[in-house]
């Protein structure tokens, strides 16, 4: 169904078949639109009909408010798409993936450009494959999200050879000297201080790390980001730190494991390298008849939507995703339009978010 221009609404156009005709919804309103917007009926009035007067951020709002109440945008404010650019990611099953993505998705197209979203799956298409559909597509760019880049183990030259193809590319999570590109991370070390300290001042003493792989560049911060919080502000030495560090996998099934074996060691508390991880750390704290905060404190790391109405409310580090996708849109354009990259890694803090994961510690009387 068309929304109205300004002059009032349009009529919806009649299917014809030989199914029975559904009752039609009635055609969107300005108001209806302004209010899903956040704007004035004026203002969605000068977006529908093309007019000047109207930022590139608030024209994009009210497109998306179109949207979101399922109407068709006007033909006239169809733009040619100014080229594809692919994002690679490395799956959709973990939250923050698909929230990053529609991030540097929004961004790209507030900028004309059409992403092309590529994910990664087990025993499916692999990063290298992707990478050459997507030039043989003739994308303008690529977007790279915890990539092989993170991965120490990884050839890079592989990066080297799509440069020398002339494709710009930015690497999100996972920083590597070997590869002349722009970066854009979180703060993984700061962090680990951050949810350290928050336990500290809580009472505990003796935390653990349940986090992924040590071959990801991600995992190697957080670890020397723990280590050296844990001796600074546990009054741990370096060995007992890293004694208290479980490595699995980033999902539900990896935190589960990682969580039993330190909960073996006596941890009253533990730090998850994902979200996921920390709702496999809960699972086995349940299993033994702990509960969560009262007898263990979670927290875990992206706040990923959704995060906040777990059970318990999960504390977690959120990460920057807002920031981070604008400033790799940022970084890729400058590229595309021939200025040159910055080949430097561009670095955000994270957030605490305290929720009900975590609570008083054994040495604070709170137990």
């Amino acid at each position: 169904m068309t929304p109205p221009s300004a002059g009032g609404p349009s009529q919806g156009s009649v299917s014809q078949g030989l199914a029975p005709q559904q009752p039609q919804q009635p055609p969107a309103r300005l108001a209806d639109i302004a209010v899903q917007a956040g704007v004035s009926e004026a203002t969605v009035s000068r977006v529908l009909n093309g007019k000047a007067g109207v930022s590139g951020t608030t024209r994009q709002t009210v497109l998306a408010a179109l949207d979101v109440l399922g109407y068709d945008r006007p033909v006239k404010l169809r733009q040619r798409s100014a080229g594809l650019i692919g994002l690679i990611i490395p799956e959709l099953s973990n939250p923050i993936f698909p929230a990053l993505a529609q991030v540097i998705e929004q961004v790209l197209t507030r900028h004309g450009y059409t992403p092309v979203l590529c994910t990664q799956t087990p025993g499916g298409s692999t990063e290298d494959e992707l990478v050459e559909l997507l030039v043989e597509r003739g994308v303008t760019g690529i977007v790279f999200v915890s990539g092989l880049h993170a991965d120490t183990s990884a050839d890079h030259e592989r990066y080297a050879r799509l440069a020398g193809r002339g494709v710009p590319f930015v690497l999100i999570d996972g920083f590597s000297e070997r590869i002349d590109a722009s970066f854009v991370s979180p703060d993984d070390r700061a962090a680990m201080w951050m949810a350290i300290r928050h336990l500290a001042e809580l009472g505990h003493e003796k935390v653990g790390l349940a986090v992924g792989p040590t071959r990801f560049v991600p995992v190697e911060r957080k670890l020397s980001g723990f280590t050296e919080a844990a001796q600074e502000l546990l009054g741990l030495s370096e060995e007992a730190a890293k004694d208290l560090v479980q490595h699995s996998l980033f999902t539900v099934e990896g935190g589960h494991a990682a969580g039993a074996r330190l909960l073996d060691k006596g941890c009253t508390a533990i730090v998850c390298g994902s979200d996921l991880m920390a709702f496999g750390v809960i699972r086995a704290a349940r299993q033994r008849g702990l509960e969560v905060p009262s007898d263990v404190s979670v927290v875990g790391f992206d706040d990923s939507p959704l995060i906040a109405f777990a059970d318990p409310p999960l504390t977690t580090i959120r990460k920057p995703v807002e920031a981070m996708g604008q400033a790799a849109v940022d970084a890729l354009l400058e590229e595309i339009s021939g200025t040159p990259a910055h080949r430097a890694e561009f670095v955000f803090q994270p957030e605490l978010v305290v929720r009900g994961s975590t609570g008083a510690g054994p040495s604070s009387g709170g137990r």
